[in-house]
């Protein structure tokens, strides 16, 4: 068995609560079993004090716990893996992920994951938090997500970007190409999301799920069926973009798990679920100073773009 660190920055102001529920809110992938472990085991602390489930968290603080998880028949090793950096310094390293890459190891994943490829570019200059199968990982893209992701190089960045992305400090504005044309240029969906009810590898706008915010905005509108949008997301839950999209009859091309009918685009063969992370920014954490980071858009959208402009 090995450790898996979760960690959860409590801001200043938040509703008091449950310290298993809280993590429970933060974490879908986590269930309450592996929880409840760590708690029954004392792996679970609130700013370096041991805590139980019942504890009630009331004011700012660090909740931390330590899960034990299944390790893959071997840990990840590095990888010579083509990386696209858009920076990097002695902290903080930004990726422009290529679509079809994994962020991190799984149950059978391969070794060319991201997680593969930082190992071998970075080598002992990589937070351990979450080793051995997620360091450095802060935050995650879909697989098939293009664009921006930001790594920790150590365990004090590691921490301090975490808090920015749980107290909503950060600003992530993604691509994405829909089908369909709204009617108006802009609009905001802020319907919580959770797990289906019955399809649970799936998440959905339900009534008892998180709450969630993605403001849209009209980029461009091509031919007759596709509109080009920039999704600002103010909340990170899984999928949010594609369920949001889907929940107002948008869905994103290529996205079949969330609406999108191949057949709608006649014999244009769509690459993968088209969204893409195009701006990301953060506040350094080594120095005050706003980083503010783009990627352009990928091959697969220009080129698909290129076929829809003139679809009627």
């Amino acid at each position: 068995m090995s450790d898996r660190i979760i960690e959860f920055t409590v801001p200043a102001g938040a509703t008091a609560g449950r310290a298993d529920k809280i993590f429970a809110s933060e974490f879908d992938d986590i269930s309450r079993a592996r929880l409840q472990k760590a708690f029954d085991a004392g792996q679970v602390t609130f700013d370096g004090v041991t805590i139980d489930k019942r504890f009630k968290v009331n004011r700012e603080g660090i909740l931390r716990a330590v899960l034990e998880e299944p390790t893959f028949d071997v840990s990840p090793v590095a990888v010579d893996l083509p990386l696209d950096i858009i920076y990097e310094d002695e902290s903080i390293l930004v990726v422009n992920k290529a679509a079809g890459m994994i962020v991190h190891p799984g149950s059978g994943t391969g070794d060319n994951t991201l997680v593969h490829a930082l190992l071998h570019h970075c080598g002992e200059n990589l937070s351990m938090i979450g080793a051995p199968n997620r360091p450095g990982i802060v935050h995650r893209l879909d697989k098939e997500t293009s664009g921006l992701i930001i790594i920790a190089k150590n365990d004090t960045a590691h921490h301090k970007l975490v808090a920015e992305f749980s107290e909503r400090r950060t600003y992530k504005r993604y691509t994405a190409l829909v089908f369909g044309h709204p009617k108006v240029s802009r609009g905001s969906v802020k319907e919580p999301i959770g797990r289906h009810p019955v399809m649970r590898t799936r998440m959905a706008v339900v009534h008892s799920g998180k709450s969630a915010h993605t403001d849209w905005k009209v980029e461009a509108r091509y031919g007759h069926k596709v509109t080009r949008m920039s999704c600002v997301i103010h909340t990170g839950r899984t999928h949010q973009i594609r369920v949001h999209m889907s929940e107002i009859r948008f869905p994103l091309l290529g996205d079949t798990t969330y609406g999108f009918k191949p057949g709608r685009l006649k014999e244009i063969a769509v690459p993968r679920v088209m969204l893409h992370s195009s701006e990301l920014h953060i506040q350094h954490p080594d120095r005050d100073e706003l980083m503010k980071f783009k990627a352009p858009l990928p091959a697969d959208f220009e080129a698909l773009i290129s076929q829809v402009e003139d679809l009627t």
